[in-house]
């Protein structure tokens, strides 16, 4: 039994022949391999176009900007797992991956997609301001957090957001969406009678949408970066394993206390 609607049964990324490999359209050793660096072929990938020089500019910015944040859960679950099994490098990889949620990876795609829902009230003839603190307003009376803004580290501002945005204004690359991301932090700090730190994730969905990546894609740049930073962080533990030592740590920060049972 077919669950869902279908699409056509056909994939328009990548064909292997006997003398060849082709990607979307394009032949891999005569047209890519030698001429592409590794965040073009990125985008090529996710999108089936080339990317201009300004896209592939700040995908890379974007990619630098999020993989890397020091002894995460992501990284110490991909330690600890290595520890436990030497040999298999991609199950350590995996074990970090399955934690990239919304807590440790960012809100970088329900940004992208709280700004295409700005942006379309915008479009119906609505002003940029009215519309960010209604919807601001309507998080807020949800008992929501607005994506995008607070952190636990950086205060009063995250440096990475701060950063994207000057450069994204410096080489002309903001946008409406950027225009919302500025309005949503002014829309916030009035919803919550006080200001929010806009984190990275904001930036980077306004300027991947500006850029014109659908918003489906954003969550790949910072999984992406991510497995970038989890694979840095195995190859160190091979040099010097810490796995077991945090293992240790954990349990001895972690008291037991026997369990009372009562008749």
């Amino acid at each position: 039994m077919q669950i869902g609607k279908a699409s056509a049964a056909e994939s328009h990324i990548c064909q292997a022949y006997p003398d060849r490999i082709e990607v979307h359209g394009l032949d891999l050793c005569g047209d890519l391999m030698g001429r592409m660096n590794f965040t073009e072929y990125f985008h090529l990938l996710l999108t089936g176009r080339e990317a201009t020089a300004t896209q592939r500019e700040f995908l890379d910015l974007l990619l630098i900007a999020i993989a890397e944040h020091g002894m995460m859960p992501t990284n110490i679950a991909a330690r600890m797992t290595l520890a436990s099994d030497p040999g298999s490098l991609q199950g350590a990889l995996a074990a970090g991956l399955l934690g990239c949620g919304p807590v440790l990876l960012g809100t970088s795609e329900l940004c992208a997609k709280l700004l295409e829902e700005a942006q379309a009230k915008v479009l119906a003839d609505r002003d940029p301001k009215a519309v960010t603190e209604q919807l601001a307003q309507d998080i807020r009376k949800s008992g929501g957090k607005v994506p995008g803004f607070g952190h636990p580290v950086h205060r009063p501002l995250d440096p990475r957001a701060e950063r994207i945005l000057e450069l994204a204004d410096k080489r002309d690359v903001s946008g409406p969406h950027v225009a919302l991301a500025r309005h949503f932090r002014e829309a916030v700090a009035k919803a919550w009678g006080k200001p929010l730190v806009m984190n990275v994730s904001m930036p980077i969905a306004a300027v991947m949408l500006d850029l014109g990546f659908p918003a489906v894609v954003v969550k790949a740049v910072p999984l992406l970066a991510r497995t970038a930073s989890i694979l840095g962080h195995l190859a160190e533990e091979q040099k010097n394993p810490i796995g077991f030592l945090m293992a240790g740590k954990a349990e001895a920060a972690v008291p037991y206390r026997k369990t009372e049972n009562k008749a």
